[in-house]
């Protein structure tokens, strides 16, 4: 294992290659265009035998991405923003046809009006697609990540697509310390795709074709459900067989950080979380029982890990990072649903921040644990650092 120093993006260029993709299909956009350059570069030097293509649209190249995994190649793909938003229609595709193409999204917020810098927006409109999401920290996470995703997606139980999320320049253009395993070590881990059905050139197959109500359109649906729901229960096992190999840490579905005694928790996704680890440390130093839950895992949604964190804190707060209009935080949304009938619920404060980049501090974050701890004011639904003007 060798240390590097990576950007989110190389991070997820060097996972893509130790996975040996087989087929890159990509369009650039900011804040992603540098994975695709940096795989393009490593097609080009032969460090990666892939075959890359150049597609006119983001919508293409998740076409091209569906068509060669139906013909047993592993895929890989990446976009963000109105990037992810033109692939809508072939997101569905991808899964319907149980294609497990990964894909890695940088997060960045949704124009109108145009706006480069991250929130989580873009990724959550394509909650219902039937794709494996995975939000990451760190740049380790995002490369262990991908790598991991690869071997859930393609296990023949599940066979779904997954996206990996980084937040935009906060993981994607920021260099952390990365240990890169050998290639070796993940060609144990992560063995050759091997479909249980392709398409060849000599076979007559349909992927994809008509179906009528009566008939089996609605199993397939279910087929689908089913295998989301074996991806939530396969992941800890993907995620130790990784950290045996590679020695590094496994976080599970929703990471815990520093809950053992905590008297509350807050919920965050993506790199907002570093900044609550710190106001938890420096919260911990004043004597303040608080604790991180971190949401790693929010398709297929980890209801029954939500629920423990409901059993065990009287008081939860939420930090989303997007919001669904008329609705709240998506977050909160399933934190709550997933709370109903839990006999001494807790209360749930929801909170809305960092939309469209805009930063959050380890000073909000505190006066959160702080009205947390008080029980006093938890607000539905509110949002931190609004600009009130004159």
């Amino acid at each position: 294992m060798t240390r590097h120093l990576l950007s989110g993006n190389q991070a997820v260029g060097e996972a893509v290659r130790l996975a040996r993709a087989q087929v890159v299909a990509a369009y650039p956009i900011t804040p992603q265009t540098t994975i695709v350059e940096h795989l393009a570069e490593a097609v080009g030097k032969g460090d990666l035998l892939a075959d890359f293509i150049t597609v006119e649209s983001e919508h293409s190249a998740m076409a091209a991405s569906v068509g060669a995994s139906i013909a047993g190649a592993r895929a890989f793909t990446a976009t963000s923003s109105q990037g992810l938003a033109l692939m809508h229609e072939m997101l569905h595709w991808a899964s319907g046809q149980r294609t497990p193409v990964v894909m890695a999204n940088v997060n960045r917020a949704l124009a109108p009006p145009w706006n480069i810098w991250v929130d989580h927006s873009d990724s959550m409109a394509q909650r219902d697609t039937g794709w494996i999401q995975v939000y990451a920290e760190t740049n380790q996470e995002v490369l262990d990540t991908i790598l991991q995703v690869y071997r859930l997606a393609e296990d023949k139980r599940v066979m779904v697509p997954a996206m990996v999320m980084l937040d935009a320049f906060s993981l994607s253009h920021t260099y952390m310390p990365v240990d890169v395993p050998e290639s070796d070590v993940i060609d144990r881990y992560l063995p050759p795709y091997s479909p249980p059905q392709k398409v060849l050139p000599e076979t007559t197959q349909l992927f994809g074709s008509f179906s009528p109500p009566e008939l089996c359109y609605m199993e397939l649906r279910h087929d689908l459900e089913v295998a989301m729901h074996q991806a939530r229960i396969l992941l800890p096992q993907v995620e130790e067989e990784y950290t045996q190999l590679t020695g590094h840490p496994s976080f599970g579905a929703v990471d815990e950080y520093r809950t053992d005694d905590a008297e509350v928790v807050l919920m965050a996704m993506g790199s907002l979380a570093a900044t609550a680890r710190d106001a938890v440390d420096a919260l911990r130093r004043e004597g303040k029982k608080v604790g991180l839950a971190r949401m790693r895992l929010f398709r297929p949604f980890p209801a029954d890990a939500v629920r423990s964190l409901g059993e065990r804190f009287h008081r939860i707060a939420v930090l989303d990072r997007a919001v669904s209009y008329g609705s709240g935080g998506p977050l909160a949304g399933e934190v709550r649903a997933a709370l109903l009938g839990i006999a001494d619920p807790p209360v749930l404060a929801a909170y809305i921040a960092g939309l469209g980049g805009r930063e959050v501090t380890q000073e909000q974050i505190r006066s959160i644990f702080e009205r947390l701890l008080s029980g006093n004011g938890l607000p539905s639904e509110e949002w931190v650092g609004l600009k009130v003007e004159g």
